[in-house]
């Protein structure tokens, strides 16, 4: 009866724990203003390739500044039937691949309209009218919207539901929403925050292309791997001799993928924490608080004025980490930083998504799976001793494995720095001794583990102490 009893058992904790980690997918919804620059198809490609670890809502063309009058939504279709192609060998590296019916299924056109020109009554479209079914869904679960063009199919969808819902039900819908805009390319973000201030919303305000933290996903600067970002590495990486997918991924025209950092952080990769953009991740790091608006070319280009559309309550927005790189021996500090620092990790672990498109499992590499043997939230008192353990970290190809620790400072309330010495890199367990504070702070250490396998692919474990006075 006993060993009975611990079959159910065993078979009800796999249950949850399964409900649990299908919970966890976030749902996802693109608005893209594809065909006004090829980057919208590059990240198309990239988000393909992870397409099972999100359930994708939709993906919506809409206008931006640089595609004012037309929307390219027979763009999306060709790009879906080559995934609909390497979908059945993408499912022998992990499970959770939709079909490529499931995502044409949720495919929609946006107004052809620029802006806030198509945003007011009678001024729905297929993409607004679509955004709003998705919110309506009894799923709990937050809607992330990422925007790579204009947003005024949001911008629409929000116009109507404070139109045609009741106050309260209409608050529930938007206390769903997760913004994150690649700047602003039309009149229509600024209208968002400052009429509906209680929205999650992630940008760099105004047209600030140059000073954006999306920006750190290709800015080629010192401090930086520029390599991986390279045409000579997009071509051996992604296009060439890859699949059909690949094939799909075109040549860089202003800049490589500048969309992609909207979904970036969404993938499970024990870094990313969604909620928290402050936390940081492959995404960029960013800080709550009202931005000055300093961009004087958007009067001119997106005809936005500090007058009209003030930031009048906190967004998240710009902020920096420091970092120290041991090639050059010099220290960098910035919020392009905050992005630029995970490239070369994000951008193996893209290709090694496009090997999973053509090669059997054994032929591939696939991410290392870190543990620790403790939990990963703790709390000490200030001068006390603890050992960080990724004791059981494994790797499902059998690959030797690196370990690094580090404290990410900026991600904690605690301001010092906190040593490892003298203890080298490559441990799985190393000590730290708690600072002295006067009140308690919390301190962000980072397990990062990479194999040996091709591309090297790396994971994280992020532990999150309180430290407490004495």
């Amino acid at each position: 009866m006993k060993t009975i009893f611990s079959f159910f058992l065993l078979l009800l904790l796999s249950y949850v724990n399964g409900f649990s980690q299908q919970a966890a997918k976030s749902r996802v919804l693109v608005l893209t203003d594809i065909e006004a620059d090829p980057d919208d198809s590059q990240s198309l490609v990239r988000f393909l390739t992870y397409a099972n670890q999100w359930d994708t809502e939709g993906l919506i063309a809409t206008t931006s500044v640089h595609q004012r009058n037309w929307v390219a939504v027979e763009s999306i279709y060709p790009m879906l039937d080559a995934y609909a192609k390497v979908q059945p060998n993408l499912l022998k590296h992990e499970k959770g691949y939709p079909t490529a019916e499931e995502l044409r299924s949720k495919v929609k056109k946006g107004l052809p309209k620029y802006g806030m020109d198509g945003v007011g009554e009678g001024k729905d479209s297929e993409g607004s009218d679509w955004i709003i079914r998705v919110l309506e869904k009894p799923d709990a679960r937050p809607l992330w919207v990422c925007v790579w063009g204009g947003a005024n199919c949001l911008a629409q969808a929000l116009f109507k539901i404070q139109k045609t819902k009741p106050a309260d039900h209409a608050a529930k819908l938007y206390k769903k929403l997760r913004v994150y805009t690649i700047s602003d390319q039309d009149d229509s973000g600024p209208w968002i925050r400052k009429n509906f201030p209680g929205i999650f919303y992630i940008v760099t305000p105004g047209y600030l292309y140059p000073k954006a933290t999306w920006r750190g996903i290709n800015m080629v600067t010192e401090g930086a791997n520029n390599v991986v970002i390279s045409n000579d590495w997009l071509t051996q990486n992604i296009q060439q001799k890859h699949s059909v997918l690949g094939t799909m991924y075109p040549d860089v025209a202003y800049g490589v993928e500048g969309d992609t950092p909207t979904f970036l952080g969404l993938i499970p990769n024990g870094l990313n924490e969604p909620e928290r953009p402050d936390y940081g991740g492959w995404g960029g790091r960013y800080e709550l608080k009202i931005p000055e608006f300093e961009d004087t070319h958007a009067e001119r280009i997106l005809k936005i004025t500090h007058k009209e559309y003030p930031e009048t309550r906190p967004i998240w927005t710009n902020t920096s980490d420091s970092i120290y790189i041991a090639a050059t021996k010099k220290s960098y500090t910035g919020n392009f930083e905050t992005l630029y620092r995970w490239r070369e990790e994000f951008q193996n672990d893209f290709a090694a998504r496009m090997d999973w498109t053509f090669k059997n499992f054994s032929e591939a590499n696939h991410p290392p799976v870190p543990r620790f043997n403790h939990t990963d939230k703790i709390t000490i008192k200030s001068g006390e001793q603890f050992f960080l353990n990724a004791n059981g970290t494994t790797d499902p190809d059998g690959d030797a494995l690196s370990y690094v620790w580090f404290q990410y400072r900026e991600a904690g309330t605690y301001n010092g720095n906190i040593s490892f010495r003298p203890y080298a890199a490559n441990m799985y367990r190393v000590p730290f001794t708690a600072p002295e504070v006067d009140s308690p702070k919390t301190v962000h250490f980072i397990l990062k583990v990479t194999d040996k396998g091709t591309p090297a692919l790396t994971r994280y474990k992020r532990l999150i102490v309180t430290v407490v006075p004495k």
